[in-house]
């Protein structure tokens, strides 16, 4: 979920980083850093978090894979 009240923290979607590619945030407070990292001065953007991808299950067929029989009634 992209608007969960628990967030881990990570610079990758912190208001204080900016992505300069390679894996690596520049940071207002601390510099470059890795993605993966945090301080404890995170703030959440939840502009810059990619959530992830819905899994589909048999019963449900990925947007991809729809037909046209598929919306006939």
């Amino acid at each position: 979920m992209l608007f969960r009240q628990n967030i881990e923290p990570s610079c990758s979607y912190c208001r204080l980083g900016r992505s300069i590619g390679n894996g690596e945030i520049a940071c207002v407070r601390r510099g470059i850093t890795s993605c993966s990292s945090s301080c404890r001065r995170f703030i959440y953007d939840p502009l810059k978090r990619v959530p992830e991808r819905p899994q589909f299950s048999d019963k449900k067929k990925a947007p991809e894979q729809l037909t046209e029989e598929d919306f006939a009634i």
